[in-house]
């Protein structure tokens, strides 16, 4: 005699599967998009004060990548500081503040990881 298939198994089954499949979009959608970044880069004339490689006005995203790395909160951090506006200290002393940085949450992430990831 065989036995009965168990309802309950073939449901863990199926969440166990419905699980993996909505972390592989979520890590999909974490993926970092490069040119969507670049680009928010140049739209917002980050440029101007920042560099990848070498300080200018502001700290370069090396720097930047270089004080955050591997602390809990990074991208939150950066996110903060490119929509906040607060204040942006430069070599000769003065403060200013940041040009807030506008848009969608995903994308100011997606920057944000870009400029930790330098």
């Amino acid at each position: 005699m065989t036995r009965p298939v168990r309802p309950v198994r073939v449901r863990s089954v199926a969440a166990v599967l419905l699980l993996a499949a909505g972390l592989g979009a979520a890590g999909a959608a974490a993926a970092l998009d490069e040119a969507a970044a670049e680009a928010m880069v140049r739209r917002n004339n980050c440029l101007k004060c920042h560099a990848v490689d070498k300080a200018k006005d502001g700290p370069s995203f090396q720097q930047t990548a270089k004080k955050f790395r591997g602390k809990p909160g990074a991208v939150d951090r950066v996110v903060l500081h490119l929509t906040s506006g607060e204040k942006a200290k430069f070599p000769d002393g003065h403060e200013e503040e940041h040009k807030v940085v506008r848009g969608e949450r995903a994308d100011l992430e997606n920057l944000a990881q870009w400029i930790l990831t330098r």
